[in-house]
């Protein structure tokens, strides 16, 4: 079986993990009702909240990319974040958000090293906001944080608080990096590319924290909003604090990349801690299922047609000063 086939049946654990959660649910005729009736304005207003969410990353990125002396127009930049987002919500690892240093390449011809150091700064910053988060949940739920769920609760943690600091010490990550730029350029990993990937690396880290992290928390408090839109339209008992912490957690377990978008995963979830919180299984595992209908299948289709109107730029832009490969 080759990686491709090994990938592919890896994202259908998480569908296959749904199922098992439905199945073993007291009352799974019950699941239908308990989303049914969650429709209406608060619906409508965590729907088109999208939108700002997007705005807040977009910012990031452009932030980060003006730390390099890069600009890059609202305009533009909207539309390479948004096209890909259909295929980074639709995979593991979301490893679309990498196709967004073509368009960056096409409208800029800013280098693909700084490009790539953007989406990785991108993705630290989304992790240690995360982590402030999911300590706050963890804290909320500890009594129903048991057994299994614990350890991978706290796996979790640990990885994701660790993992990065490998990117930012000079000298100790070089060699990690050397491997991890070879497999997304065909530049020569020890070339002058690799150089500037880890120059714009910690310097988009360092100088672009102040700006990048107030900005993530924005962005992750608009997704909690739109969540407790939705507890509020099934008519949920959930504080605001409850739908943060619920949302952090399950925002950290779909990092696990058995699941697209974190179906599955997130439902699992719920349903442990739902009668925790005084609710039924079916309303945990229907709350999922509409947070993913909420919040990623219209990012799906905005991206999808983006993706129509403005296609991946697959040319060298003219003037562009060629010092390496695309990424693959």
């Amino acid at each position: 079986m080759n990686s491709n086939s090994k990938r592919r049946l890896l994202r259908l654990l998480g569908p296959a993990l749904l199922v098992v959660v439905i199945l073993k649910l007291p009352d799974p005729a019950r699941l239908l009702e308990v989303v049914s009736h969650a429709f209406g304005w608060q619906v409508a207003l965590a729907i088109a909240l999208n939108v700002l969410a997007i705005h807040f990353k977009v910012i990031r990125w452009r932030g980060l990319l003006a730390t390099r002396r890069i600009t890059y127009s609202l305009r533009k930049a909207w539309q390479a974040f948004t096209a890909v987002l259909y295929i980074g919500l639709l995979t593991p690892g979301r490893i679309g958000d990498v196709l967004r240093v073509r368009y960056l390449r096409a409208d800029t011809g800013a280098s693909y090293a700084d490009g790539l150091a953007s989406i990785a700064v991108d993705r630290i910053c989304d992790v240690y906001v995360l982590l402030g988060f999911v300590s706050i949940a963890v804290a909320r739920f500890s009594e129903a944080l048991v057994g299994n769920l614990a350890r991978v609760t706290w796996l979790g943690v640990a990885l994701c608080a660790l993992a990065p600091l490998v990117f930012l010490i000079p000298g100790v990550s070089d060699r990690a990096m050397r491997a991890l730029y070879a497999k997304v350029s065909r530049h020569d990993a020890e070339g002058d590319g690799m150089q500037r990937f880890l120059q714009s690396l910690r310097t988009q880290s360092f100088k672009g924290a102040p700006m990048a992290v107030p900005v993530t928390a924005a962005a992750f408090l608009v997704n909690h909003l739109q969540a407790w839109l939705v507890a509020q339209a099934m008519g949920l008992h959930l504080s605001f604090l409850d739908v943060v912490s619920l949302m952090a957690l399950a925002t950290l377990l779909s990092l696990v990349p058995v699941s697209v978008s974190g179906v599955g995963v997130r439902e699992l979830l719920f349903s442990v801690v739902f009668p925790f919180l005084g609710e039924t299984d079916e309303s945990g595992v229907g709350y999922g299922l509409l947070i993913f209908a909420v919040i990623y299948l219209p990012l799906v289709a905005a991206g999808f047609v983006v993706w129509q109107i403005a296609p991946l730029p697959l040319a060298e832009p003219s003037g562009a000063k060629p010092d390496e490969d695309p990424p693959r």
